[in-house]
């Protein structure tokens, strides 16, 4: 009898020779056990290269011909997912950003994981690995086993980050909402670092800043908005103008990030149909402040940002001087800690996550404007160094994370203009505007005079993307970089002790870091500890006052 192999001595088919001690192994066809291993190589290519190729050869020809079909069929789509990457980026992005066709994209790619590890198994069953060789016949598997882990496999995965990021966009991003189109030229966010806590009713922005973006170039400016600007104005079709027609200014409580809070608990019915009254109401008072039109809101939950840092691999930064990580409140009337629970040094530093956030959260021995600028610069080290590399390498993780750091009114629609638009300034220079020092005075955001601000925004926007502070324009008040002179009006110099600490534009890594004392001694942090031990809070001050310098490495 036949084992169905290889014929048993003294029952070949008629036709063909007795086998004799010594003779090669042969297929049924009479080729020899070389020539086997050789075909088995080329089957395990053809089902890898072209699927459906090997059945066509060598198999069944009905399931190769579908197999075939569906293959060119995917190239095609291929090709055509290659031109529009190519001719319209934003709209491929948006295809697969969409609810449904990302849904179906899944359902397809898993599909066709399983299907082509149906054909890897039939092509093993073509091979018959029992014909070859001993030494033959684990190379050859181990070959069929990797192909189908690179082929199958990959497209399973690519169908599990697909799902993965479809939950993302579905957490993060309405499904549906208006059409945002540019404002003279520019698409304007508001980014709101959310400060909210189990005490809290609402969300209260710890950090405000308007993201601005040129709608063709990508030339990207940065405008930081001090959480205590007073007398905030709303826009002019905000419903809050109808209590605050002269804006918002009720007292030193009226500081303009307590909007969301007293929006979300006493005025939410002046915006039926609005998800989060109080962020839209945010953004109306911003757009007013500055003058602009600001079409969207980015609000990042402090909390979860540093498990974003942290899905990232960290941030890398060029700190001008000591930060502290500050140790529980003892005084809070007048804002006094305990010890701090460490120190983030001065000089290149790669921050984690629970760094980063209280890198751009510590304001103790200095003031708000030193705090924003390091906001600035943490901000612009995640765009630096959010890479392409960097996001395929770690993408499960950041998706993960971004649903638990990111709530935003921007229609998933618009997705993919401006992932395009992110891509285009990726790489340039970011100009930026800080109502408040080094730029402005630093009682200006008590009593704002908003034809200035207007004037300063206007001429940010318009003046190309430098990296440098926005221009001046006449009767600014702004600080003089460089320099130990007060900031200086149309009317000539204030005095200098109403001048904050100088520090250049976050942007600029023209600076050295302050590391020692002044008379050459390093600073430590037993140093500055033992400065807050004995209670000489001043000599810390002095020491850090240069920690709102810094720069994304």
């Amino acid at each position: 009898m036949s084992n169905g192999y290889a014929p048993t001595r003294g029952t070949e088919p008629p036709g063909q020779p007795r086998t004799a001690p010594g003779d090669p192994v042969r297929h049924p066809s009479g080729a020899p056990a070389p020539v086997l291993t050789k075909r088995a190589f080329v089957l395990v290519l053809m089902t890898l290269l072209v699927p459906g190729s090997a059945q066509i050869v060598a198999g069944n020809r009905r399931l190769g011909r579908a197999a075939l079909r569906v293959t060119i069929t995917v190239w095609a789509l291929a090709l055509l997912a290659l031109l529009l990457l190519l001719l319209s980026r934003s709209t491929l992005i948006n295809i697969l950003a969409g609810t449904w066709p990302s849904f179906l994209l899944v359902v397809g790619l898993a599909l066709l994981a399983i299907g082509w590890a149906a054909l890897f198994l039939n092509t093993l069953r073509l091979i018959r690995p029992g014909l070859l060789s001993p030494r033959a016949r684990p190379a050859v598997v181990l070959a069929l086993v990797l192909a189908m882990i690179l082929s199958s496999g990959s497209l399973g995965y690519a169908a599990y980050l697909l799902n993965v990021s479809r939950d993302a966009i579905g957490s993060i991003f309405s499904g549906s909402g208006p059409t945002l189109e540019p404002s003279d030229g520019r698409y304007n966010f508001l980014m709101m670092g959310g400060d909210a806590g189990a005490d809290r009713t609402g969300r209260r922005p710890d950090s405000l800043s308007v993201i601005s973006v040129d709608a063709k170039t990508g030339s990207t400016a940065i405008i930081s908005v001090p959480r205590n600007l007073q007398n905030a104005q709303f826009s002019a079709d905000s419903p809050m103008r109808q209590i605050y027609p002269d804006g918002y200014n009720c007292g030193d409580e009226c500081l303009v990030n307590a909007i969301n809070t007293e929006v979300t608990n006493e005025h939410r019915d002046l915006y039926p149909g609005v998800a989060d009254p109080g962020a839209q109401a945010t953004m109306e008072a911003v757009s007013g402040t500055l003058g602009i039109k600001v079409q969207a809101y980015v609000l990042v939950d402090m909390d979860g940002f540093s498990k974003l840092i942290d899905a990232m691999g960290g941030i890398r930064i060029k700190a001008g001087g000591w930060v502290p990580i500050s140790g529980p409140m003892v005084d809070e009337a007048n804002g006094i800690h305990g010890m701090p629970d460490g120190w983030i040094p001065a000089g290149d530093q790669k921050l984690d996550g629970f760094h980063a956030l209280w890198y751009g959260r510590s304001r103790e021995f200095v003031d708000d404007y030193a705090r924003i600028q390091r906001q600035q610069c943490v901000q612009q080290a995640m765009l630096k160094q959010l890479d392409p590399a960097t996001l395929l390498a770690k993408f499960e993780d950041i998706a993960k994370a971004g649903t638990k750091v990111v709530e935003s009114n921007i229609s998933s629609g618009q997705l993919g203009s401006f992932v395009d638009l992110a891509l285009k300034a990726k790489g340039q220079d970011v100009s930026r505007l800080t109502i408040g020092p080094p730029d402005f005075d630093p009682a200006f955001s008590t009593s704002p005079d908003f034809d200035v601000i207007h004037a300063r925004v206007a001429k940010l926007l318009a003046a190309p993307s430098t990296g440098a502070a926005a221009p001046a324009v006449p009767g600014d008040t702004i600080v003089q970089p460089g320099t130990g002179a007060g900031p200086v009006t149309a009317a000539g110099p204030l005095p200098a002790d109403a001048a904050p600490a100088t520090q250049p534009s976050p942007s600029s890594s023209d600076f050295t870091p302050v590391t020692t004392t002044p008379d050459g001694q390093p600073i430590t942090e037993e140093m500055l500890n033992q400065f807050k031990r004995n209670g000489d809070e001043q000599s810390i001050r002095d020491l850090v006052a240069t920690n709102g310098q810094c720069a994304p490495l």
